[in-house]
């Protein structure tokens, strides 16, 4: 066991989760500079047109601002998904709105797309280009999803603030996200099925294109674990029509589940936390179905992003086999501290 998962385990679990998140980052931003001597580890990956420094990277929902991304480069991540991001700056849910499972290595969210705003982050992301003058980084994902006030319902509305989002941040982003999966806004999943979907992401694709300069900047979907297997098997064939027609590159699976079942943590300690997400380990076996679901529907041309529950090198070695080509992980990192993604990294592309 490391030190730092002893000091978790004996210290930071007495803190607000939120809070200590705010505050892990911080520290995370201020070693960057020596981290990043430590160069970065793993084998590149070819995906989405784009070279991977490495297999791994950071889900989206950690760096919501985009306020850290080379510091999480300098852990070990091969790339970073900013977000979600949405057209309009809003606060999220009310607090507290993040849980730790213990006993699961879990995390329970219901955070609701809290974030600055795509005008804020694009400024940042613009300021981060202009710093950085053409210096390699992490492969900068972008994931974008729907504003609260928009309501779901209002296709026209729908695709008018994805399309905010898209012109002023596909610019600066190797690969761009939609994200219809997150289960903390309402009636954001009903976004997954194929007649809303397809519509959506030709919008997000004819924006990004023109947002662009001639730069076709990859464009995936990121999918809920709780689809029924017949959704799953029509989004896959949804993103093979839009590959085939030049709009979709890849998809990523999966966000986290609204599923109870199979939690260590009991059930009434559970119910008394509400609504929200759950991330980590009990996501695992699932995820990985998913993936290997996908990539029996889709064929081999298709990037897949395996993420959800990754906590060990087995765990990433069994995504990868079920055919994800990228992997990404949050929750993990949070229970096992700095180190982890470079361990990670050694022990999957060994």
């Amino acid at each position: 066991m490391t030190a730092y998962r002893v000091l978790f385990d004996r210290l930071a679990t007495r803190v607000d989760p939120e809070r200590a998140h705010h505050a892990g980052f911080r520290a995370v931003r201020a070693g960057a500079p020596v981290l990043g001597r430590l160069g970065v580890p793993g084998r590149p990956v070819q995906a989405l047109g784009t070279v991977f420094p490495n297999v791994l990277g950071m889900a989206a929902g950690f760096d919501k601002n985009a306020v850290g991304i080379d510091a999480l480069g300098a852990l070990g991540f091969g790339h970073v998904e900013v977000g979600t991001v949405t057209g309009r700056a809003q606060p999220g849910n009310p607090q507290p709105r993040l849980f730790r499972l213990v006993e699961d290595r879990a995390v329970l969210n219901r955070m609701g797309f809290n974030n600055d705003g795509a005008e804020v982050v694009a400024a940042r992301l613009a300021e981060r280009a202009r710093r950085r003058g053409g210096r390699p980084g992490p492969v900068l994902g972008v994931n974008i999803g729907k504003s609260k006030v928009v309501p779901e319902d209002d296709q026209a509305a729908v695709e008018a603030d994805h399309e905010l989002s898209a012109r002023l941040l596909a610019p600066y982003a190797d690969y761009l996200v939609v994200n219809v999966s997150s289960p903390n806004t309402p009636g954001l999943r009903s976004l997954q099925a194929v007649e809303r979907l397809e519509p959506l992401l030709a919008h997000v694709r004819r924006t990004a294109d023109a947002a662009s300069g001639g730069r076709r900047v990859p464009l995936l979907v990121k999918i809920a674990p709780d689809l029924a297997d017949a959704d799953i098997d029509a989004v896959a064939d949804l993103a093979v029509a839009g590959q085939r027609d030049g709009v979709l590159d890849g998809l990523i699976a999966t966000n986290t589940t609204i599923s109870r079942d199979g939690l260590r943590t009991p059930a009434a300690e559970v119910e008394a936390l509400g609504a929200g997400g759950i991330s980590g380990r009990p996501l695992a076996a699932r995820s990985t179905e998913v993936v290997r679901r996908l990539r029996e529907r889709v064929g081999p041309g298709l990037t897949l992003v395996g993420v959800g529950g990754i906590s060990s090198v087995e765990d990433a070695r069994d995504r990868l086999a079920a055919g994800a080509d990228l992997l990404q992980a949050y929750t993990a990192f949070v229970y096992e501290g700095p180190g982890w993604p470079r361990r990670l990294v050694r022990g999957a592309q060994a």
